[in-house]
């Protein structure tokens, strides 16, 4: 049986076109876009030529929503209470929305972005918090995140769909989570070690942590951060890789 890999990255990060060309080189190699909504990074210039160009190439589209921390780049844990967060995530995804509906495209997914993705992992108020705002605009959009966390779990209790994802350039701890960025080598630039991770993680369903340990991950789609420098080298190698090895790059949700 022919093995499906999604492949996913966080695009739109930029204001006005100053990304696109480095993002059109993405979309030519993920089949999953996770487009911020500007509430992190992001504005209606850039939500439109983004949606435009993963829709002619076939890209599922996926709204990004963060806490509202353009300075930080969402990447600040901003402490929100749930009604806050529920009223944050509604809005931006219902931004992308319209903005699908102008280009005559789908939105497909939601995966929170950043410090609220991190919270969401472990807090079940805040995963609950985000579950509603998707549901207030569409709860048969799916959520991308990561496996057995709140989310996974607020979503299950939702009857929302949930997609566990791993991720390609970020270290792990022997609990599953992510190394904070703020400690060293949380975010791994090695092109080649990067890829042979997620080649384990497609074909051993595990991923070595920061500790030694081994930590099983079955994820039905892999990230790589589109702010990483390294990204397009590595999902253009994990891309070829996948490829002569017989899987299939394809959206979880198409």
């Amino acid at each position: 049986m022919q093995i499906t890999v999604d492949l996913n990255a966080d695009l739109g990060e930029g204001f006005g076109r100053s990304r696109l060309s480095e993002d059109e080189v993405l979309l030519d190699l993920i089949s999953s876009a996770n487009i911020a909504c500007g509430f992190h990074a992001g504005d209606a210039m850039t939500m439109r030529d983004t949606v435009r160009a993963a829709k002619e190439r076939g890209v599922s589209i996926g709204a990004h929503p963060s806490y509202p921390d353009i300075p930080g780049f969402g990447r600040r844990e901003l402490g929100q209470p749930a009604t806050e967060i529920t009223r944050h995530v509604e809005y931006q995804i219902r931004s992308l929305t319209d903005v699908c509906s102008a280009e005559d495209a789908r939105l497909a997914y939601v995966k929170p972005h950043g410090a609220l993705y991190n919270r969401a992992v472990w807090d079940e108020k805040a995963a609950a918090a985000v579950v509603r705002g998707i549901a207030k605009v569409n709860p048969s959009l799916s959520l991308l995140g990561l496996p057995s966390s709140e989310m996974s779990r607020a979503a299950e209790r939702a009857g929302m769909p949930f997609i566990s994802e791993a991720f390609v350039d970020r270290a792990y701890r022997g609990n599953g989570t992510l190394v904070p960025r703020s400690q060293p080598n949380a975010v791994i630039h090695d092109v080649e070690s990067a890829v042979e991770r997620a080649l384990t993680l497609v074909r051993m369903h595990s991923i070595a942590a920061d500790d030694g340990s081994v930590v099983r991950i079955h994820a039905q789609s892999l990230c790589v951060h589109g702010d990483n420098p390294d990204s397009a080298a590595m999902l253009r190698s994990l891309r070829a890789k996948l490829q002569a090895a017989g899987a299939k790059i394809a959206p979880f949700a198409a």
